[in-house]
Protein backbone atom coordinates (compact mmCIF):
# COMPACT_ATOMS: atom_id res chain seq x y z
CA UNK A 1 0.00 0.00 0.00
CA UNK A 2 1.11 3.23 -0.70
CA UNK A 3 1.62 5.88 1.67
CA UNK A 4 0.24 9.44 1.77
CA UNK A 5 2.29 11.99 -0.06
CA UNK A 6 3.03 14.14 3.01
CA UNK A 7 4.36 10.85 4.57
CA UNK A 8 5.92 9.38 1.71
CA UNK A 9 7.79 12.73 1.00
CA UNK A 10 9.46 12.99 5.03
CA UNK A 11 10.07 9.27 4.56
CA UNK A 12 12.63 10.20 1.46
CA UNK A 13 13.64 13.47 2.53
CA UNK A 14 14.68 11.56 6.08
CA UNK A 15 16.68 8.84 3.63
CA UNK A 16 18.34 12.28 1.99
CA UNK A 17 19.46 13.64 4.84
CA UNK A 18 20.85 10.49 6.57
CA UNK A 19 22.40 9.44 3.45
CA UNK A 20 23.30 12.00 1.56
CA UNK A 21 24.81 14.85 3.53
CA UNK A 22 28.25 15.21 5.49
CA UNK A 23 30.94 12.64 4.69
CA UNK A 24 29.09 10.87 1.31
CA UNK A 25 29.26 14.98 -0.39
CA UNK A 26 33.00 14.49 0.39
CA UNK A 27 33.12 12.08 -1.80
CA UNK A 28 35.82 12.58 -4.95
CA UNK A 29 37.37 15.90 -2.87
CA UNK A 30 41.30 15.84 -2.53
CA UNK A 31 40.76 16.87 1.03
CA UNK A 32 38.43 17.26 3.74
CA UNK A 33 38.24 18.14 7.24
CA UNK A 34 35.44 18.78 10.41
CA UNK A 35 34.87 21.71 12.08
CA UNK A 36 32.20 21.34 14.69
CA UNK A 37 29.08 20.26 13.06
CA UNK A 38 30.58 20.95 9.34
CA UNK A 39 32.27 18.87 6.64
CA UNK A 40 34.70 21.37 4.92
CA UNK A 41 36.16 19.96 1.84
CA UNK A 42 38.20 20.79 -1.21
CA UNK A 43 37.58 19.69 -4.41
CA UNK A 44 40.54 21.41 -6.93
CA UNK A 45 40.45 25.35 -6.56
CA UNK A 46 36.69 24.92 -4.78
CA UNK A 47 35.51 24.42 -1.28
CA UNK A 48 32.53 22.75 -0.28
CA UNK A 49 30.43 22.74 3.32
CA UNK A 50 28.38 20.05 4.45
CA UNK A 51 26.61 19.07 7.37
CA UNK A 52 23.38 17.08 8.30
CA UNK A 53 21.76 19.61 10.92
CA UNK A 54 23.06 22.94 12.73
CA UNK A 55 19.76 23.30 14.62
CA UNK A 56 20.41 24.78 18.26
CA UNK A 57 23.35 26.64 16.77
CA UNK A 58 22.44 30.32 16.78
CA UNK A 59 23.86 33.68 17.34
CA UNK A 60 27.51 34.61 18.22
CA UNK A 61 28.40 31.03 17.77
CA UNK A 62 26.75 30.31 14.55
CA UNK A 63 28.66 33.32 13.03
CA UNK A 64 31.53 32.02 14.50
CA UNK A 65 31.19 29.12 12.52
CA UNK A 66 30.68 30.63 9.18
CA UNK A 67 33.85 33.05 9.84
CA UNK A 68 35.92 30.44 10.72
CA UNK A 69 34.81 28.63 7.69
CA UNK A 70 35.66 31.53 5.71
CA UNK A 71 39.39 31.94 6.57
CA UNK A 72 39.47 28.20 6.15
CA UNK A 73 39.11 29.00 3.17
CA UNK A 74 40.61 32.34 2.83
CA UNK A 75 43.74 31.26 4.39
CA UNK A 76 44.22 28.40 1.10
CA UNK A 77 45.32 30.76 -1.64
CA UNK A 78 44.49 27.34 -4.68
CA UNK A 79 40.98 28.42 -2.98
CA UNK A 80 39.11 30.91 -5.44
CA UNK A 81 35.46 30.07 -4.64
CA UNK A 82 33.32 28.47 -1.75
CA UNK A 83 29.92 26.93 -1.87
CA UNK A 84 27.83 26.53 1.54
CA UNK A 85 25.23 24.68 0.43
CA UNK A 86 21.80 25.39 1.81
CA UNK A 87 18.71 23.28 2.03
CA UNK A 88 15.03 24.50 2.72
CA UNK A 89 14.42 22.47 5.61
CA UNK A 90 17.52 23.50 7.05
CA UNK A 91 17.42 25.16 10.77
CA UNK A 92 18.19 28.41 12.13
CA UNK A 93 15.78 30.09 9.79
CA UNK A 94 18.36 32.86 9.74
CA UNK A 95 21.44 30.94 7.92
CA UNK A 96 21.02 32.64 4.77
CA UNK A 97 21.31 36.05 6.29
CA UNK A 98 24.05 35.29 8.32
CA UNK A 99 26.06 33.98 5.26
CA UNK A 100 24.83 36.88 3.13
CA UNK A 101 26.18 38.93 6.17
CA UNK A 102 30.02 36.91 5.90
CA UNK A 103 29.95 37.62 2.06
CA UNK A 104 28.25 34.58 0.91
CA UNK A 105 26.18 35.27 -2.32
CA UNK A 106 22.54 32.75 -3.43
CA UNK A 107 22.63 31.63 -6.77
CA UNK A 108 19.39 29.84 -8.21
CA UNK A 109 17.46 27.95 -5.94
CA UNK A 110 16.42 24.24 -7.07
CA UNK A 111 14.16 21.62 -6.23
CA UNK A 112 15.63 18.35 -4.69
CA UNK A 113 13.67 15.45 -6.24
CA UNK A 114 14.14 12.01 -4.56
CA UNK A 115 12.33 8.46 -5.36
CA UNK A 116 12.79 4.76 -5.97
CA UNK A 117 14.41 3.92 -8.83
CA UNK A 118 12.16 1.49 -9.93
CA UNK A 119 9.70 4.19 -10.28
CA UNK A 120 12.18 5.30 -13.18
CA UNK A 121 12.63 2.60 -14.55
CA UNK A 122 10.26 1.86 -17.12
CA UNK A 123 10.85 1.59 -20.84
CA UNK A 124 10.05 5.07 -22.86
CA UNK A 125 9.17 5.37 -26.64
CA UNK A 126 12.10 7.05 -28.42
CA UNK A 127 11.63 9.09 -31.58
CA UNK A 128 12.54 7.42 -35.06
CA UNK A 129 16.33 6.83 -35.54
CA UNK A 130 17.38 7.62 -31.91
CA UNK A 131 19.04 5.80 -29.32
CA UNK A 132 20.55 6.16 -25.90
CA UNK A 133 23.59 4.25 -25.21
CA UNK A 134 26.37 4.55 -22.00
CA UNK A 135 29.61 6.33 -23.57
CA UNK A 136 32.07 5.66 -20.62
CA UNK A 137 32.14 2.07 -20.39
CA UNK A 138 34.67 2.34 -23.88
CA UNK A 139 38.03 1.47 -24.37
CA UNK A 140 38.55 5.16 -25.74
CA UNK A 141 35.67 7.16 -24.87
CA UNK A 142 37.05 11.00 -24.96
CA UNK A 143 35.24 11.12 -29.14
CA UNK A 144 32.28 10.69 -27.92
CA UNK A 145 32.41 12.25 -24.34
CA UNK A 146 33.98 15.45 -26.40
CA UNK A 147 30.45 15.19 -28.61
CA UNK A 148 28.75 15.31 -25.45
CA UNK A 149 30.65 18.33 -23.99
CA UNK A 150 29.87 20.10 -27.28
CA UNK A 151 26.10 19.37 -26.48
CA UNK A 152 26.36 20.10 -22.72
CA UNK A 153 27.39 23.30 -24.20
CA UNK A 154 24.99 24.40 -26.29
CA UNK A 155 21.91 22.82 -23.65
CA UNK A 156 23.51 25.23 -20.87
CA UNK A 157 24.75 27.99 -22.41
CA UNK A 158 28.39 27.86 -21.06
CA UNK A 159 31.57 25.55 -21.53
CA UNK A 160 31.66 22.22 -21.00
CA UNK A 161 35.38 21.16 -21.46
CA UNK A 162 35.60 17.12 -22.61
CA UNK A 163 38.75 16.85 -20.49
CA UNK A 164 37.16 17.99 -17.46
CA UNK A 165 34.07 15.63 -18.11
CA UNK A 166 37.12 12.89 -18.30
CA UNK A 167 38.60 13.63 -15.65
CA UNK A 168 35.11 13.40 -13.66
CA UNK A 169 34.93 9.83 -14.90
CA UNK A 170 38.68 8.75 -13.98
CA UNK A 171 37.92 10.22 -10.10
CA UNK A 172 34.46 7.91 -10.53
CA UNK A 173 36.15 4.76 -10.90
CA UNK A 174 33.09 3.25 -12.43
CA UNK A 175 30.95 4.81 -9.84
CA UNK A 176 30.14 7.64 -12.59
CA UNK A 177 28.07 6.88 -15.99
CA UNK A 178 27.95 9.03 -19.00
CA UNK A 179 24.90 8.79 -21.04
CA UNK A 180 23.93 10.11 -24.36
CA UNK A 181 20.76 10.17 -26.38
CA UNK A 182 21.81 10.54 -30.84
CA UNK A 183 20.26 10.99 -34.01
CA UNK A 184 22.66 10.17 -36.79
CA UNK A 185 25.84 11.61 -35.83
CA UNK A 186 24.00 14.01 -33.48
CA UNK A 187 24.10 14.37 -29.76
CA UNK A 188 20.51 15.67 -28.70
CA UNK A 189 20.84 14.71 -25.45
CA UNK A 190 23.13 14.32 -22.51
CA UNK A 191 23.18 13.16 -18.66
CA UNK A 192 25.10 11.30 -15.43
CA UNK A 193 24.21 9.04 -13.09
CA UNK A 194 26.83 9.24 -10.20
CA UNK A 195 26.53 6.25 -7.62
CA UNK A 196 27.29 7.53 -4.35
CA UNK A 197 29.35 4.89 -2.23
CA UNK A 198 28.11 3.53 0.75
CA UNK A 199 24.44 4.78 0.57
CA UNK A 200 21.67 3.42 -1.63
CA UNK A 201 21.22 6.27 -3.65
CA UNK A 202 22.89 7.39 -7.04
CA UNK A 203 22.38 11.03 -8.49
CA UNK A 204 20.32 12.07 -11.60
CA UNK A 205 23.22 15.15 -12.65
CA UNK A 206 24.08 17.19 -16.04
CA UNK A 207 20.75 16.29 -17.65
CA UNK A 208 19.82 18.99 -20.65
CA UNK A 209 18.17 17.92 -24.43
CA UNK A 210 18.99 20.40 -27.42
CA UNK A 211 16.26 22.86 -27.73
CA UNK A 212 15.11 21.15 -30.91
CA UNK A 213 14.79 17.51 -30.10
CA UNK A 214 12.17 18.89 -26.75
CA UNK A 215 9.02 17.51 -26.03
CA UNK A 216 9.58 13.91 -27.69
CA UNK A 217 10.53 12.04 -24.36
CA UNK A 218 14.13 11.94 -25.22
CA UNK A 219 15.21 12.88 -21.80
CA UNK A 220 12.44 10.83 -19.90
CA UNK A 221 13.99 8.20 -22.22
CA UNK A 222 17.59 8.90 -21.33
CA UNK A 223 16.75 9.05 -17.33
CA UNK A 224 14.48 5.80 -17.64
CA UNK A 225 17.62 3.82 -18.87
CA UNK A 226 20.42 5.59 -16.10
CA UNK A 227 17.30 4.71 -13.58
CA UNK A 228 17.48 0.54 -15.22
CA UNK A 229 21.09 0.69 -14.66
CA UNK A 230 21.36 2.09 -10.89
CA UNK A 231 18.93 -0.86 -10.49
CA UNK A 232 21.65 -3.37 -11.92
CA UNK A 233 24.02 -1.75 -9.75
CA UNK A 234 21.90 -2.55 -6.33
CA UNK A 235 20.91 1.27 -6.16
CA UNK A 236 17.48 2.16 -4.72
CA UNK A 237 17.25 5.73 -4.50
CA UNK A 238 18.02 8.16 -7.44
CA UNK A 239 17.78 12.21 -6.43
CA UNK A 240 18.71 15.23 -8.70
CA UNK A 241 18.73 19.13 -7.74
CA UNK A 242 16.27 19.98 -10.52
CA UNK A 243 15.39 23.25 -12.27
CA UNK A 244 12.06 25.02 -12.76
CA UNK A 245 12.52 22.99 -16.43
CA UNK A 246 13.33 19.35 -15.72
CA UNK A 247 11.59 19.21 -12.24
CA UNK A 248 8.18 17.91 -14.15
CA UNK A 249 9.71 15.33 -16.24
CA UNK A 250 11.06 13.67 -13.17
CA UNK A 251 8.13 14.19 -10.87
CA UNK A 252 6.07 12.54 -13.56
CA UNK A 253 8.88 9.86 -13.79
CA UNK A 254 7.90 9.43 -10.11
CA UNK A 255 10.25 11.34 -8.20
CA UNK A 256 9.23 13.03 -5.62
CA UNK A 257 9.88 17.15 -4.50
CA UNK A 258 11.09 16.99 -0.74
CA UNK A 259 12.97 20.27 -0.36
CA UNK A 260 14.71 22.92 -2.24
CA UNK A 261 18.10 23.72 -2.09
CA UNK A 262 20.09 26.98 -2.79
CA UNK A 263 24.03 27.06 -2.75
CA UNK A 264 25.52 30.11 -1.08
CA UNK A 265 29.01 31.41 -3.08
CA UNK A 266 31.93 32.90 -1.86
CA UNK A 267 34.16 34.22 -4.66
CA UNK A 268 38.10 35.21 -3.98
CA UNK A 269 38.13 38.87 -4.67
Amino acid sequence: MSLPHEDERRRLLAAYDVQLREQAEMSGATSHDRDGPLWRGKFGARGFVSYRSLEGLTGQALDDLIARTLEHYTADPTITSAEWKTRGHDQPANLPERLREHGFQPEEPETVMVGEARHLAWPVTLPSGVRVRRIDDQPDPLPDVTRAAHTQSRVFGFLFRPEELMRRLERGQGQTELWIAEAADEVVCVGRLDIVPGTEFAGLWGGGTLPEWRGQGIYRALTAARAQSALGRGVRYLHSDSTDASRPILERSGLRPVTTTTPYVWERP
